[in-house]
Formats: structure tokens, sequence, C-alpha cells
């Protein structure tokens, strides 16, 4: 195994443990008497076929309903007692199982996406076709968690960074590459893209959010052609199962604070809606480390969301929902002010947007597993933003249709879903450098200055389904779009779950991506910098192949359940748009993936879920990512990604969660950086020998809380250890200099940050 590369060597080490532990979790237990019962539809008392039932800690045993509704299913000696209830066009349920016959009351639903059972159930699912991992409400709990960026701080899938020093941008990396590249979605409808890449993750407040599911590899061609690495879809709070009321009051010692109210109010038996409000400000000028620059841009956000939800009774649900959110932003030297810069560097940024949505479904009464459904959405987002001498706004309005009809192809073991979608995107940017060229005309001004683009795409997609209830579900997708700017294009996609033992997932995923690059959005952090943006012209698109795989496997550790799962998956670009920081240390070049070059993206993670003790969740995790793109015929690493990652987290609660603790430990190996501008940049073909690396280091946070009758109090540190990066702003004294460089930030810029807050909640 020595002769192996690194990658593979891992590979086959989690794979032997795997098989070690199949064996381990695979001892036969003896059968107590099977459970029988009944499932009926809740609005008609009918009877229910079709619906999948299956063992809580146990997801990959199952019985099926027959035409009556009725169930029959075993249960192993020491499982728990409780059922996941399922059913597509049926709110799944959770039931205690009962020593008589149990009859089960299902409630429809007008989601047309997949349902998940999230609360206490395996953060990996057993029951979903890709590899989809869950954040629950819970387990947002356990972080500070004032918006989506602070959401994954207790998770290994997904990792956040800083995009540079100065403006305080956040992004997320899946499977080693950026976010650009997972479709984020909100309630399964495509969402934050575009433009709205730098601060999208400040944009969803933390307390809005019901749970994230995570899920590696191509997703579902129903929500489109864009995923490459998967998706991020974020469930708000639901108007018809939300508290009544949920304030949330948070402050650190930064000075900043976050306020959250969530309201949510049944207006009728069939009608309910939900108001979720927040605002977050910091004013005070902090520089901890003495380089006269801010360590986090002073910012205020107002922002608010409104979804109302009418459910018939006989069929036909409508979801609306109603956003607005301003922002302003200021970053840069502890002199500066924008209506008086004084000659000082200083970045700014205002944002104004408005997003809407309708979701309207109808289920044919008798036929839950058929229903045909319109989706809707709309987004208006206007910025202005400076850096320095430069100048960047940028509009877009984008529009989404879907209609989508899902079936059954004789029996539910047959499902198909198949529809039509039309996206129209119109983006106008204006990039100013504060520089004129003498030698050019106005006209050339326009066109360097101006980057406008409409996208107009009209589609049309299936997808089957194949679960024959035991061990096997198989999911194929097709769609044919026709871009405006590119021409026709097919996506296909494939995913796979097979159960070869009672405890035992194996996952397969393939497919093709296809997107749009915003090279100027994408690339703001390196805006932070004297490096000038040479951008190519007749961008392509960005096409890639993603194929992967997992291994989940359940089994009982400490007498309680546990999980341990790895993955592996290869991302191969056709085309990609390359930011290239090597070349040319002055410059950052963005064009096409050079003809005969490479660029690809390997990813490795084992990760294994326990409690070792009653109250304590143990979840321990590593990450290896291998990132290359030929930059000048040369392969090279992908710049500020870390090859390993290690992750721990430690959680523990006394009886009915009256205190508890947490601990995360994250650990990040040497990662690749770019020259600084005034260097004499990277000597190709050398590999990577030349390049500066970042050191390795490690972040500790923690938390605790408690919990009273409707409220609870938490507090605590993020950066124990207070480590920061030493020198996050190359030529800090002379911003205007050739040498002047905010964006190659690889660690903290503040350093240990302590909090407190405080939840009430009605029910």
């Amino acid at each position: 195994m020595n002769a192996l590369p690194e990658p593979f060597r891992l590979v086959a080490a989690a794979g032997l443990l795997a098989v070690a532990t199949t064996v381990a979790a695979q001892t036969p237990d003896a059968a107590t008497a099977p459970v029988r019962g009944q499932v009926l539809d809740a609005t008609t008392n009918t009877p229910v076929p079709g619906a999948v039932v299956r063992w809580l800690s146990t997801p990959t045993g199952a019985a099926t309903t027959d035409n009556q509704g009725a169930f029959s299913l075993l249960r192993p000696a020491g499982t728990d007692t409780r059922l996941i209830v399922n059913l597509l066009g049926y709110l799944p349920d959770t039931v205690q199982a009962a020593s008589g016959y149990l009859r089960v009351p299902l409630r429809r639903s007008g989601e047309l996406a997949e349902v998940k059972i999230e609360e206490r159930a395996p953060s990996y699912s057993g029951l979903t076709p890709a590899n989809t991992q869950v954040i629950t409400s819970r387990d947002l709990t356990k972080s500070a968690c004032c918006n989506l960026a602070e959401s994954f701080e207790t998770n290994a899938s997904v990792e956040v960074s800083t995009t540079d020093a100065v403006s305080g941008a956040k992004q997320i990396q899946l499977l080693g590459l950026d976010g650009a590249y997972s479709l984020l979605t909100i309630d399964n409808l495509p969402a934050l893209r575009g433009l709205s890449t730098p601060y999208r993750l400040n944009y969803l407040a933390g307390p809005w959010i019901e749970s994230i599911d995570i899920i590696k590899g191509m997703g579902s061609v129903v929500n489109g052609y864009e995923s490459i690495s998967g998706q991020v879809n974020v469930r708000l709070k639901e108007p018809d199962k939300a508290d009544r009321l949920l304030f949330n009051a948070y402050g650190n010692d930064l000075g900043k604070f976050d306020v959250n109210l969530n309201l949510a109010t049944r207006v009728s038996k069939k009608l309910s809606t939900t108001l979720l409000l927040h605002t977050d400000h910091l004013g005070r000028r902090v520089d901890r480390n003495d380089d006269r620059f801010l360590d986090l841009p002073l910012a205020t956000q107002f922002n608010l969301f409104n979804k109302w939800k009418y459910i018939s009774g006989t069929g036909l649900v409508t979801e609306v929902g109603l956003g607005a959110l301003r922002e302003t932003r200021q970053g840069g030297q502890l002199g500066y002010r924008k209506e008086n810069p004084g000659g000082f560097y200083g970045t700014t940024q205002e944002t104004d947007r408005y997003t809407g949505y309708a979701k309207t479904s109808y289920t044919w009464p008798g036929r839950p597993y058929q229903s045909l459904g319109l989706l809707l959405s709309g987004t208006s987002h206007d910025f202005t933003s400076r850096y320095g001498l430069r100048t960047y706004d940028g509009t877009q309005r984008t529009g989404l249709a879907t209609l989508l009809f899902q079936s059954i192809i004789g029996t539910t073991a047959h499902t198909y879903r198949a529809g039509l979608s039309f996206l129209h995107d119109d983006f106008r940017e204006v990039y100013r450098t504060g520089f004129t060229y003498v030698t050019e005309t106005p006209a050339e001004r326009y066109a360097r200055e101006h980057r406008n683009r409409l996208e107009q795409v009209p589609g049309a997609f299936a997808e089957y389904t194949y679960q024959n209830a035991r061990n096997l579900t198989v999911v194929t997708g097709l769609r044919l779009d026709r871009h405006n700017l590119y021409g026709w294009f097919l996506t296909p996609r494939l995913n796979v779950k097979y159960d070869p033992a009672k405890n035992t997932v194996l996952r397969l995923a393939a497919g093709r991506g296809q997107r749009t690059a915003n090279p100027l959005a994408e690339n703001s952090g390196m805006l932070v910098s004297s490096r000038e943006f040479i951008i190519s012209p007749n961008l392509r698109p960005e096409t890639a192949w993603n194929v992967g795989g997992s291994v989940t496997q359940y089994f009982t550790a400490f007498g309680r359940p546990a999980t341990f799962i790895t993955d592996y998956y290869h991302t191969e670009f056709q085309n990609q748009v390359v930011s290239d920081p090597y070349s040319a240390s002055a410059q950052l070049l963005i064009g096409n993936l050079e003809p005969g070059g490479r660029s690809y993206s390997r990813s490795f993670q084992t990760e294994v879920q326990l409690e070792p003790v009653k109250g304590l969740q143990a979840k321990a995790a590593y990450k290896y990512l291998d990132v290359q793109t030929s930059y000048e015929g040369e392969l090279l690493p992908k710049v500020l990604t870390p090859r390993h990652r290690l992750f721990l987290n430690l959680g523990y609660a006394t009886a009915f969660d009256k205190w508890r603790a947490d601990v995360t430990v994250q650990g990040f190996g040497r990662r690749p950086l770019a020259h600084g501008p005034g260097s004499m940049g990277h000597q190709h073909g050398t590999g990577e020998k030349t390049l500066p690396y970042a050191p390795r280091y490690a972040l500790l946070n923690t938390q605790l809380t408690r919990a009273f009758k409707r409220f609870e109090v938490y507090a605590g540190v993020e950066n124990l250890t207070n480590y920061r990066q030493s020198n996050p702003i190359e030529g800090a004294s002379q911003p205007f200099g050739p040498n002047f460089d905010a964006a190659m930030i690889w660690g903290p810029v503040v350093g240990r940050l302590t909090y407190a807050g405080l939840r009430f909640t009605l029910q």
C-alpha cells in the first residue's frame, strides 16, 4: 500500500476500515414479533398504498404498504422503537411503535421536492439516493450562527473562507471548489447566485433557517444545469410549523450585535404566515493587529422575509414569499470616511435586494403520488462598491419559471418527474479602475468598463426514479436547454443507492454541469490588491463532469447508534474560466482553460459520528483535497486551498437539554499562496517548489448553553487560542502602491472573539 499515491492510500485505508466496520455491524440480531399497522390519508381517512415504513435507527430496512395501506415490519432486538413513514406527496411522520395494531395518519404536502426526516435522525440520510447530509435547527444552535456563513462551523463537508482582509466577504467551498460551483437553493428554488456571490452568505440569518441539506456530487436536473460540485439547500421556517415567536439577540466583544424576530400565525384553518426579521450592526472601528486597517468592516443590514402558505385540504397548496434587504459596508484604513476619503484607502459597498416567489401545486385526490406544480421566482439585485480607486457597480434582474408534473408508471416503484423551465438573467456591470488611457477612444473605454450580458434559457427535463423498497434506488435525469448565447446543451445526471446489507449504503453519482462565470464578482477578493484585472474576450461557459460515490455504514458503538461514511469525488473541467494569480504577479489573468490544459478537483473525506457516553455526541473527520489547474502549460495547485483538513466536534447535553456544551476543533494543512504583486512572481517550470505556503494551524471554538422553559442563554468563544495571521495585508503602509495585497488571506485576522446571546421562544 505504501507504493500507492497518498490519496489512494487514504481511500484504501478507509475501504478496509469500512469493511471491518461492516463485518462488525452485520452480526445477526434476533428479531421480535413484527409490528403491523395501516397508513391512512389524514384528510379522507382512506388507505394510502405505496408508503415506505422504516425504523429510525435502521434506515435501510423498510416495508411498503399494500393497496389497503397495511404493512408488517420486523423489529430487530435493541432497535429504536420509532418508525419513519414516508411517501411522495405527503409530509413524513415519525411515530412510536405500539404493541397493538398501529394506525398512522399522513398529512398531504404541497412540497414538490424530496422530503427528509431531520430531527433526531442520523445527519447522513440513509433514505436519499444522493449523498446528503442534514444540518438541523438543533445543530445551528451549537455556534453563534448569526448568518448562513456561520451555519457550517460544526460541519466537516463545507469550508467557509474569507476572500480578503478588508471587505469581509466570505465564500463556501464544496469538494475543493469555490461556492459558485455549488448550487445554492432556498426551499429548493435557485437563489443567491450571480452578482450576489461575494456577500450572499450574509444575506440569510441563522434563526430563519429550519435546516440545511448538503448534497455532494450532481443533484437533480429539476433544479437546473448549474450545479457542478453539489447543492446546498436552505429550508426556511415554515408558516404552518414554525414557533409562534422566536426572538434572538447576539452581541460580541467587537461591538457587533444581531437581533432576529420570527413571528408565525395561523390566519385560518387553511392559511398561515410567518414574518422573519433581522438586523445587524457593527459600528466600532477595530484594529487589533495595529496595521492601521480595520480588522472587520463597519456594516449595517436590515433584512426581512414574509411567507404565506395556503393548504386547501383538497389537493391545492400555494406558497408565496417576499423579501427585501438593505446592507451597507465600509472597510479600509482607520482614517477613511466615505464622505471625505482624505487620501486614505477604503472599501464601500451598498446593496439593495428584493426577492419574491410563488409555488403552487395540485395533488390529485386519491393519487398522492401525482401532482402538477408551477414554480415562479424573481430577484432584483443592485449594488455599488468601491475598492480604493476602483469602482464596481452592478445590477441583476433574474426570473425563473418551472412547470413540473410528477406521477408513477404502474406502481410507486416507478416514478417520474417532467417539466419545462425558463431562465431570464440580465446582468449589467460597470468596472472602472480610476485610470484612463490617452490612446483609447470613447467606444473602447465604454467597452472596457461595461460588461452587460442577457441570458435567456428555455429548457425541458425529465427524471425517472426506480425504487424497489428494499435495497435499490436509481434516479436518472436528462435536461435539454437552449442558451441564447451558447446554443443547445445536454445535462445528464445519475444517482444510484444500493444497500448490500441491512446497515450499509453504497451510492454512486455522475453527471455534467454547465454555468456562466461572472469573473468580477467571483474574484472580488482580488480587487483588494494592486493587481490589474486582465479579462480575455469571448469567455466560454464553464462545463465539467463530476463522478463519485460514498459508503455509509450504520453500526452500534458503546451500545448506541453510530455512523461511518467515506466518499470520493472527481470533478474534471472541459472548460473553466481560470483566474491565474501565478503567471504575472502584478496582474490577475482571467481567461478560458488553455488548449490541452487540465483543471480538476479530487476530494476524499472520511467521517465517524458516535455517542461514546449518553448525551455526548462526537464527530471526527479527515479531508484530502487535490485541486489543480494548468497555468501556462504547468499544473499547479489552486491558490489558498489546503490539501489536508482535520475536524472534531464534541457536543454534550444533560437531561432534557438543560445544559449544552459544544467544542469544535479544525486543523488546516499548508496551503499555496500567490506571490505578492511587487515580487518577481512564480518561475514556471519549477513546479510547486517556488510557491510560498501558509503554515499549518488549528482553530478552537466552544459554546455553552443554558435552557429554561421558554428561553435559552448562550455564551461562546471563537478562536480560543487567539491564533492570527501575522501579516494579512502586504504593503499596508502604502495601499495605493504597487506592493499592496490583502487578497492572500489564509488565517484569522481578528483573533479571539467572545460572544453571548439570548433566545426566547413561544411554541
